[in-house]
């Protein structure tokens, strides 16, 4: 069994709280892992929670995440991997999304357009500011602003899903053969290619292109299967990719924030592979070429041989 320390910190209002939020009047672990295992999805089994003592205890899933399992492995061990990971994500958004239930946080908060574009002037803020030293001229600012709304604008439109919100492969722990979710107390609703670009443009590891597009098929395959079938895999395709450029620039600025802020620099070496993504993507879609011109400059990782690795996963 392991002992969690439940954060003080968890009950305060989210810095990311920009719009309307429900009340946090629980540990939001403990809410979301009730939702999440009455739906018989795969939550660690917990045992006791001491609210005044502040404590949970849970059982012990192991220390093999799937970054370990993969690592240095032949590509169809990690295709196997990922394609079990790919799986509970679609039984995570079927069984977790419907019906909805009030009780849980994360059907009262939404990746909406405001959020969206929150975590957009979160990497300008640290991504870009803090690691120049200086705040960026109001006009360029404002040109960076209005071409990240539009992909907000079309990310926030999209059929909302219940969002795990950090499914990548630090937090997807294998045990007993099979996938346990970890660090889901941020869950919200949002669009369905969030989990997605989370898990196959991971801050942590790189894969091949070829195999994350036969990841995503196999996403769709047996999201139809489950009854939530893309009538167009294509645009699913492409907002995949809209979808990984919002998720990859946050984290590259939010690994800034974690070292400037909270004096952590343990994610800082992810900082020019998760940017290496955003600039893979923009160079894929020809309506992304105006917002890489505004960052090119902006982003020593897109002129250095930093910005990219070769195809494989490596941690």
């Amino acid at each position: 069994m392991l002992m969690l320390l439940a954060d003080p910190e968890a009950f305060k209002a989210s810095e990311e709280a920009v719009g309307a939020s429900p009340a946090v009047t629980e540990l939001p672990f403990l809410n979301i892992w009730r939702h999440l295992d009455r739906r018989g999805l795969p939550v660690p089994q917990l045992h006791h929670y001491d609210q005044t003592g502040g404590w949970l205890l849970l059982d012990d899933l192991g220390d093999l995440q799937l970054c370990h399992a993969v690592q240095g492995q032949p590509v169809e061990v990690i295709r196997a991997h990922y394609r079990q990971a790919i799986g509970e994500l679609v039984r995570l958004q079927t069984l977790a999304s419907a019906p909805p239930d009030p009780a849980c946080l994360a059907f009262g908060r939404r990746f909406d357009e405001a959020l969206l574009m929150w975590e957009f002037d979160h990497f300008v803020e640290y991504g870009i500011e803090a690691r120049q030293g200086r705040a960026l001229p109001p006009a360029q600012r404002r040109a960076i602003d209005a071409a990240f709304r539009p992909i907000a604008v079309e990310l926030a439109a999209q059929p909302p899903c219940f969002t795990h919100r950090d499914y990548h492969s630090r937090n997807l722990m294998l045990r007993d053969g099979r996938i346990w979710l970890l660090d889901f107390q941020d869950a919200l609703l949002g669009p369905p290619h969030y989990d997605l670009a989370s898990l196959l443009r991971d801050s942590y590891i790189a894969l091949p292109d070829e195999l994350i597009d036969g990841l995503i098929d196999d996403y769709l395959r047996l999201s139809g299967q489950a009854g939530r079938r893309v009538a167009d895999p294509q645009a699913f395709r492409r907002l995949f990719d809209l979808m990984s450029v919002q998720r990859n620039l946050k984290a590259a600025g939010r690994f800034v924030y974690i070292d400037r802020v909270k004096k952590n620099p343990a994610f800082l070496p992810s900082v020019p592979r998760t940017l290496g993504y955003v600039r893979a993507n923009c160079l894929r879609h020809a309506e992304l070429k105006p917002l890489a011109d505004l960052l090119a400059p902006l982003v020593p990782e897109w002129s250095s041989s930093q910005s990219g690795e070769p195809a494989g996963a490596s941690t």
